[in-house]
């Protein structure tokens, strides 16, 4: 390639960079001092034993590159914000392969390639679809789709997922069809290789709990081959994610059989997991019978908006708020505590699914649970304080010996972390948070088309004012702020949502709304 060409190819990324960010003019209302803040204050307590792409003291400029900013009056909701992105970035590693999210920060024996493990992908993809630069969870997902197929043992399938509804609610961000044209027919063949694996002659798909990533269940065992809500669920929602994805790019055919798809596993779901006696989704075993065990797996189908929008179904959520169901001091336990086998089948395992509070599920039942309130009429006496005050307690829950910490599981009573001191378990990316504040309880909800919705899940009269900022949302900066006299921002008062700066809509009130995005 001579000179001139070089300097034309080079004019022309130019211009295409330019006119792909045309609408992205960077204003923020919030300043980066709490950032800096909370990331000095990280670093200072933090040992770094483990050095991934992004260490510590670079910590803060990455950050500031690609994470939104919050503002809020509650002090632990808001630190842990801001703690679990510096956790997440300790995670991002770059090989040979592209760069990939591990979920131990610790080298373990049982995962792939470079650390890799997929048990959490989808709650890492939902988490990262909301970092500036796509080129992290563009390549995370190309791994698992590209790289690790080529492993003498791949790790894809060694855990149920729900990457297609994970990479589908991605594009909402960010718009890029270009990436899913390119990547729908691997995840259309990944999904073949599902129904092979897993599929029953009825078309629901079992599983072993521990390839569920919860073992050791009440209901389950690593060996028995049960119908369970969560690998039902996961396909449901990569069902009705694929049809979405095949419309978009013109794949009539691709579209009509993940809608069927979608339709049959729906209907089968609830009529086959659906305990009427219990007024639960529960597992079902190879004889047929139910295993008689309310279990937090149970929540998992209003993640992907599965039932019908009935009181039938939605009777299930008083076992949330109910002491002997699953409410403890700690968190969401994953099985009720009346069940008599509560706290039994995990002890001396090394993983406790049967009441144990595991962050990986209190992120799935919260997506539940917002979804129940945003989408659906019968809400089964679930309300905003509900969500709010189960993210308040998950949020306090990120403690260990007084100072922040994220582990794999705790005790429901006392908050200890049942791994103790064991290093794999330090930063534990296996969940979601970040994106439970800027997608469910501020209420970001992406969209295909040009519209900005937002429904907040913050109850009326808790806080006077809250700031979710620096927000990279269709290739434009969104601002929302709510302040309730204007002393807080002085941007005026009540609700108001910014694009590139400039204010788009207005409220008086805090309150479901939808704005057009600037062409």
């Amino acid at each position: 390639m001579n000179n001139r060409a070089v300097i034309l190819f080079f004019i022309g990324l130019t211009i295409c960079f330019t006119v792909g960010n045309v609408n992205a003019q960077q204003k923020h209302l919030l300043s980066f001092n709490k950032l800096k803040s909370y990331v000095g204050y990280f670093n200072a307590i933090d040992t770094e034993t483990v050095k991934n792409y992004v260490t510590n003291d670079h910590a803060y400029e990455w950050l500031a590159k690609n994470v939104p900013l919050f503002d809020c009056p509650d002090s632990a909701i808001q630190k842990i914000y801001y703690y679990r992105w510096w956790t997440f970035r300790k995670h991002l590693k770059q090989t040979p392969d592209g760069f990939i999210f591990t979920e131990f920060i610790t080298p373990v024996t049982f995962t792939g390639v470079y650390n890799s493990s997929s048990s959490a992908l989808g709650h890492q993809i939902y988490e990262g679809r909301w970092l500036h630069d796509p080129q992290y969870i563009d390549q995370y997902i190309s791994f698992w789709l590209y790289v690790d197929p080529k492993q003498k043992k791949p790790h894809l399938h060694a855990f149920s997922s729900w990457i297609d509804d994970a990479v589908y609610n991605y594009y909402l961000v960010n718009l890029n069809k270009p990436f899913i044209q390119k990547n729908l027919p691997a995840l259309n063949l990944d999904y073949n290789q599902w129904e092979s694996e897993k599929q029953l002659p009825d078309k629901l798909f079992w599983q072993f709990d521990v390839r569920d990533a919860m073992e050791e269940s009440i209901s389950g065992g690593r060996k028995v081959k049960n119908v369970r809500p969560t690998i039902n669920s996961y396909m449901y929602g990569n069902a009705v994610a694929l049809a979405k994805m095949a419309a978009l790019t013109g794949n009539d055919t691709l579209q009509a059989k993940y809608a069927q798809k979608a339709t049959e596993l729906k209907k089968l779901v609830q009529d086959s997991l659906w305990n009427d006696t219990a007024s639960f989704f529960e597992v079902r075993k190879p004889n047929g019978h139910f295993a008689d065990a309310r279990e937090e797996l149970g929540f998992i189908p209003w993640y992907f908006n599965l039932p019908n929008d009935e009181p039938v179904y939605a009777k299930q959520w008083s076992q949330l708020t109910d002491e002997k169901g699953f409410n403890a001091p700690w968190g969401i336990t994953t099985a009720e505590r009346r069940h008599p086998l509560f706290r039994t089948h995990g002890t001396g395992h090394g993983c406790e699914w049967d009441g144990a509070v595991w962050p990986f599920a209190t992120a799935q039942t919260l997506k539940g649970l917002a979804n129940l309130l945003t989408n659906y009429q019968s809400k089964g006496g679930m309300t905003p304080a509900v969500f709010y005050n189960e993210l308040h307690k998950y949020a306090l829950s990120h403690i260990k010996r007084g100072v922040p910490y994220l582990g794999e599981y705790q005790d429901e009573k006392t908050g200890y972390w049942l791994k103790g001191d064991n290093p794999r378990s330090s930063y534990y990316n296996h969940s979601g948070f970040c994106d439970l504040i800027i997608n469910d309880l501020v209420g970001l909800k992406p969209r295909a088309d040009n519209m900005l919705e937002i429904f907040p899940l913050i109850p009326q009269g808790k806080w006077q004012w809250f700031a979710l900022d620096n927000v990279l949302y269709h290739g434009h900066y969104i601002s929302i702020i709510w302040d309730k006299t204007g002393a807080r921002y002085h941007k005026g008062k009540g609700f108001i949502i910014y694009a590139d700066g400039k204010a788009i809509l207005r409220s008086a009130t805090l309150k479901h709304v939808l704005a057009k995005l600037p062409a």
